[in-house]
Protein backbone atom coordinates (compact mmCIF):
# COMPACT_ATOMS: atom_id res chain seq x y z
CA UNK A 1 0.00 0.00 0.00
CA UNK A 2 1.35 3.19 -0.89
CA UNK A 3 1.86 6.09 1.63
CA UNK A 4 2.64 9.55 1.21
CA UNK A 5 6.08 10.56 3.41
CA UNK A 6 5.31 12.65 6.56
CA UNK A 7 8.31 15.54 7.34
CA UNK A 8 9.17 16.99 10.75
CA UNK A 9 9.61 20.45 10.65
CA UNK A 10 10.70 22.08 14.12
CA UNK A 11 9.59 25.95 14.57
CA UNK A 12 8.94 28.48 17.48
CA UNK A 13 6.82 27.34 20.10
CA UNK A 14 3.77 28.95 19.76
CA UNK A 15 4.09 29.90 16.41
CA UNK A 16 2.75 26.68 15.11
CA UNK A 17 -0.51 27.77 13.74
CA UNK A 18 1.12 30.94 12.51
CA UNK A 19 3.01 28.97 10.09
CA UNK A 20 0.82 26.50 9.42
CA UNK A 21 -1.39 29.38 7.49
CA UNK A 22 2.02 30.13 5.96
CA UNK A 23 2.84 26.92 4.68
CA UNK A 24 -0.79 26.37 3.53
CA UNK A 25 -0.70 29.36 1.52
CA UNK A 26 2.38 28.63 0.10
CA UNK A 27 1.44 24.99 -0.99
CA UNK A 28 -1.57 26.51 -2.67
CA UNK A 29 0.08 29.55 -4.41
CA UNK A 30 2.78 27.44 -5.41
CA UNK A 31 0.66 24.09 -6.43
CA UNK A 32 3.11 22.41 -4.26
CA UNK A 33 1.73 18.54 -3.68
CA UNK A 34 1.33 19.00 0.44
CA UNK A 35 -1.50 17.07 1.73
CA UNK A 36 -1.73 17.93 5.19
CA UNK A 37 -0.22 19.94 7.95
CA UNK A 38 -0.87 18.73 11.04
CA UNK A 39 -0.02 20.64 14.46
CA UNK A 40 -0.02 18.36 17.77
CA UNK A 41 -1.04 19.67 21.02
CA UNK A 42 1.37 17.15 22.93
CA UNK A 43 4.24 18.32 19.88
CA UNK A 44 5.12 21.72 20.92
CA UNK A 45 7.78 22.94 18.82
CA UNK A 46 6.80 20.96 15.23
CA UNK A 47 4.48 21.13 12.52
CA UNK A 48 4.01 17.34 10.22
CA UNK A 49 4.03 17.45 6.71
CA UNK A 50 2.83 15.44 4.52
CA UNK A 51 4.15 15.70 0.91
CA UNK A 52 4.87 13.95 -1.89
CA UNK A 53 8.36 14.08 -1.48
CA UNK A 54 11.46 16.30 0.80
CA UNK A 55 12.10 18.27 -2.32
CA UNK A 56 8.53 19.41 -2.05
CA UNK A 57 8.77 20.16 1.84
CA UNK A 58 12.54 21.76 1.41
CA UNK A 59 10.60 24.26 -1.31
CA UNK A 60 7.26 24.83 0.75
CA UNK A 61 9.54 25.80 4.16
CA UNK A 62 12.27 27.73 2.45
CA UNK A 63 12.29 31.33 3.63
CA UNK A 64 9.43 31.14 6.22
CA UNK A 65 10.41 32.61 9.51
CA UNK A 66 10.29 30.64 13.09
CA UNK A 67 11.78 27.11 11.29
CA UNK A 68 14.36 26.47 13.70
CA UNK A 69 17.09 25.56 11.14
CA UNK A 70 15.46 26.08 7.86
CA UNK A 71 15.21 22.67 7.33
CA UNK A 72 13.73 18.89 7.66
CA UNK A 73 14.52 17.06 11.03
CA UNK A 74 16.22 13.90 10.18
CA UNK A 75 14.34 10.90 9.09
CA UNK A 76 10.44 10.75 8.20
CA UNK A 77 7.73 9.27 10.08
CA UNK A 78 5.50 6.22 9.43
CA UNK A 79 1.92 6.92 9.28
CA UNK A 80 1.32 3.70 11.46
CA UNK A 81 3.35 5.73 14.29
CA UNK A 82 1.18 8.38 15.03
CA UNK A 83 -2.25 6.91 13.96
CA UNK A 84 -3.44 6.48 17.41
CA UNK A 85 -2.94 10.46 18.10
CA UNK A 86 -4.11 11.45 14.60
CA UNK A 87 -7.50 9.85 15.72
CA UNK A 88 -10.82 11.69 16.23
CA UNK A 89 -12.01 11.78 19.44
CA UNK A 90 -14.96 14.68 19.99
CA UNK A 91 -14.21 16.42 23.17
CA UNK A 92 -17.24 17.05 24.40
CA UNK A 93 -18.81 13.59 24.47
CA UNK A 94 -15.35 12.66 26.97
CA UNK A 95 -16.35 15.01 29.38
CA UNK A 96 -18.62 14.34 32.16
CA UNK A 97 -19.58 15.98 35.45
CA UNK A 98 -17.97 14.39 38.40
CA UNK A 99 -14.86 13.78 36.24
CA UNK A 100 -11.70 14.76 37.54
CA UNK A 101 -9.53 17.10 35.01
CA UNK A 102 -6.32 19.08 34.73
CA UNK A 103 -6.23 22.47 33.53
CA UNK A 104 -3.75 23.08 30.98
CA UNK A 105 -4.70 26.48 30.22
CA UNK A 106 -4.97 30.04 31.75
CA UNK A 107 -4.11 31.44 35.33
CA UNK A 108 -5.39 28.08 36.91
CA UNK A 109 -2.84 25.87 34.57
CA UNK A 110 -1.52 22.79 35.97
CA UNK A 111 -4.39 22.60 38.63
CA UNK A 112 -7.22 19.60 39.12
CA UNK A 113 -10.41 19.99 39.29
CA UNK A 114 -13.98 18.74 39.33
CA UNK A 115 -16.69 18.77 36.53
CA UNK A 116 -19.65 20.29 38.04
CA UNK A 117 -21.29 20.95 34.60
CA UNK A 118 -21.12 20.30 30.74
CA UNK A 119 -22.68 22.87 28.31
CA UNK A 120 -22.43 21.08 25.44
CA UNK A 121 -23.79 24.65 23.36
CA UNK A 122 -21.19 26.66 24.26
CA UNK A 123 -18.42 23.74 24.57
CA UNK A 124 -17.45 25.12 28.07
CA UNK A 125 -17.09 23.03 31.41
CA UNK A 126 -18.25 24.26 35.06
CA UNK A 127 -15.15 23.33 37.45
CA UNK A 128 -14.44 23.42 40.86
CA UNK A 129 -10.68 23.61 42.22
CA UNK A 130 -9.57 20.52 44.41
CA UNK A 131 -7.15 22.97 46.67
CA UNK A 132 -9.24 26.07 46.60
CA UNK A 133 -10.06 26.84 50.29
CA UNK A 134 -13.31 27.55 49.26
CA UNK A 135 -15.09 25.78 46.31
CA UNK A 136 -16.27 28.38 43.70
CA UNK A 137 -17.92 27.35 39.70
CA UNK A 138 -15.67 28.08 37.01
CA UNK A 139 -16.41 28.52 33.94
CA UNK A 140 -14.01 27.79 31.30
CA UNK A 141 -13.61 26.62 27.51
CA UNK A 142 -14.00 22.56 27.13
CA UNK A 143 -10.71 22.68 25.27
CA UNK A 144 -8.58 23.87 28.30
CA UNK A 145 -8.88 20.99 30.55
CA UNK A 146 -7.84 17.21 30.08
CA UNK A 147 -9.93 14.52 31.64
CA UNK A 148 -7.71 12.34 33.99
CA UNK A 149 -10.08 9.60 34.78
Amino acid sequence: MWYNMIFTIRTTVGQEKVIIDMLHNRAKQEELEVYSLVEMADLKGYILVEADSEKTVEILIHNVPHIKGGKIVEGNIDIKEIAGVLESRPLMSSLKPGNTVEIILGPFKGSRAKIVRVNLAKEEVVIELFDATVKIPISMKAENVKVLN
